[in-house]
């Protein structure tokens, strides 16, 4: 029984033995017909045939890449006639290297595959011609460019306009659609909560003001008049300016940045699957508060940079607080009171305007985030200081 056992188990090992003997060699006969290889056939009448074996791709082909391109390249000189059809597998860096041999353009004759004949087409494109280099000097052509970016934020700004206008109208007949809520949040952001800033801001920029103005009053004995040149100048010009740069750096900012951040996280696109629209439900509400908060900034601003003028004015000068403030109702009149409340109502407007038309351009990428909110705070400063000069050239012609 032992003996007829052992017999079995001998004849079962040598079994698997010979299995994985036959499954060696066979492993072996098919690593051996997959090396790339070319097989060149001598002809009678002609160079001859060139006939491609084995699997040409990326692997197989890294061990042997100069040496198959430097004999298809010998072949091709030759005029050899090539033959495809044999090949087990042909990719891109089989293809790229046979076309680089054959100097870029097909052999005059050549059997292949209908796969092999459209990988050849993709390589066998025309020769895009070169770029002449343009005449204009390089600073000319930055400057184009600059101005066809301007006028596509023209048009971007016009349609945005023209929307705005639509839903004002579309309000106006339905109430409800007016988000109060919103509106009151907006205000205290950009109202309320830069108050501080521009407080401390107001009141140095108003102490390095009066300041100056007093070493040069002082050489003429015109001690007196740095009231009215503070009074006119703050409630007029300063106040609402300087009011109008922080805000736009701070809120206008704050508005880009969050649209912005809304087009990465897909909340914008959410609104527009849900039928909502953006003009009404984010950036007339925004443009809104602004317009209302604007002008009680720049008014606390102006009080503040008087305060500033006022401490220095006492600390150079010698003049009492009661006289400083006695005679600013007396050297500014009323209407430049409200020609600047004016003014700050407008740029509040336009702040708002420009930071939602940036907030809404951004695409859904960071570097497109933070590009677009530099973008906005530059625009919102050079388009406030443009209205504050045309406003300047408006009143100036109007005598007022």
């Amino acid at each position: 029984m032992d003996r007829l056992i052992r017999g079995y188990a001998g004849s079962q090992g040598h079994k698997v033995s010979v299995e994985t003997m036959a499954e060696a060699e066979s492993a072996e006969q098919d690593s051996a017909a997959a090396t790339p290889r070319i097989e060149h056939q001598p002809l009678e009448s002609g160079p001859g045939l060139a006939r491609l074996q084995g699997d040409w791709s990326l692997l197989p082909l890294r061990g042997n890449f100069e040496t198959l391109s430097a004999q298809a390249a010998g072949l091709w000189r030759e005029g050899t006639a090539w033959d495809l059809r044999s090949l087990r597998r042909l990719d891109n860096a089989g293809a790229m290297m046979l076309w680089d041999a054959w100097g870029q353009r097909l052999p005059a004759q050549i059997d292949w595959l209908p796969e092999h004949q459209a990988m050849f087409a993709k390589l066998d494109l025309p020769k895009l011609p070169v770029p002449r280099r343009g005449r204009m000097p390089a600073g000319v052509t930055a400057f184009g460019r600059d101005l066809l970016l301007m006028a596509e934020h023209l048009v971007g700004a016009t349609r945005l306009l023209g929307q705005l206008a639509i839903d004002c109208w579309q309000m106006l007949r339905r109430p409800g659609l007016i988000s109060w809520r919103d509106i009151s949040i907006n205000i205290y952001r950009t109202g309320a909560q830069a108050m501080g800033i521009t407080a401390l801001v107001g009141f140095l920029v108003g102490v390095t003001l009066s300041y100056l103005t007093s070493r040069q009053l002082r050489l003429f004995g015109a001690d007196i008049y740095v009231i009215n040149i503070l009074g006119l100048s703050v409630w007029r010009e300063l106040g609402p300016l300087l009011a109008a740069i922080l805000v736009a750096g701070r809120s206008g900012s704050a508005m880009t940045a969050q649209l912005g951040v809304m087009r990465v996280t897909q909340e914008l696109d959410a609104l527009s699957v849900m039928g909502i629209s953006h003009t009404i439900r984010l950036v007339l509400p925004k443009i809104f508060a602004l317009g209302v908060a604007m002008p009680l900034v720049a008014l606390w601003t102006s009080c503040m940079v008087l305060a500033g003028g006022m401490v220095a004015a006492r600390a150079t000068l010698g003049l009492d607080y009661v006289q400083f403030l006695q005679g600013i109702p007396a050297a500014v009149p009323e209407a430049n009171l409200w020609l600047g409340l004016g003014k700050a109502h407008v740029f509040g407007l336009l702040i708002a305007f420009v930071a939602c038309h940036f907030g809404l351009r951004i695409k859904p990428n960071s570097e497109s985030l933070a590009i677009g909110t530099t973008s906005s705070v530059v625009s919102s400063i050079t388009v406030v200081i443009i209205a504050d000069a045309a406003f300047a050239i408006i009143f100036q012609g109007l005598g007022i």
